[in-house]
């Protein structure tokens, strides 16, 4: 049974949309019905830096606001980036490397790969926790992950 749902930066998007339209609403019915089942819902903190980013740029301040208060509702929500969880995602990026299975080009920042480490870093069994994103094929080589609307 899956306790915990770790966002990617698709779904989180759409969890502090501004203008509401069919995802955005599918998409808080969905989250709502999940904490509703007792899951635990997390917000890594390389996910709040990718969509911050983009919020900045669009300067959407409202939606950054929303973001703010999202990862504050619960009080171990925001998942802090730690040192650990960089080493992790630097075993993973080189295992995929030499695996012939790259996620991204050498010279990038992998988020993915560290979004995959900050999930492993809750140190719940596999089957317990899942990447709710709408890039599955990239995450999914690292952790369990699928489409949020198919969890």
């Amino acid at each position: 049974m899956i306790r915990a749902i770790v966002l990617d930066s698709g779904p989180l998007a759409l969890l502090v949309h501004q203008r509401p339209g069919p995802m955005v609403t599918q998409c808080i019915a969905w989250l709502k019905s999940k904490t509703d089942l007792g899951v635990r819902i997390y917000v890594p903190e390389i996910v709040d830096y990718e969509l911050r980013r983009e919020l900045l740029r669009l300067e959407l301040s409202a939606a950054i606001s929303d973001l703010d208060a999202f990862s504050a509702l619960a009080p171990d929500r925001f998942l802090r980036l730690t040192s650990s969880d960089l080493r992790k995602a630097a075993e993973l990026w080189a295992q995929a490397r030499k695996a012939g299975r790259p996620t991204s080009h050498q010279h990038e920042l992998d988020v993915d790969v560290i979004l995959s480490a900050q999930a492993i870093s809750l140190g719940l069994p596999s089957d317990d926790f899942v990447v709710a994103t709408s890039n599955v094929g990239h995450i999914s080589r690292f952790v369990r992950a699928a489409h949020w609307s198919a969890i």
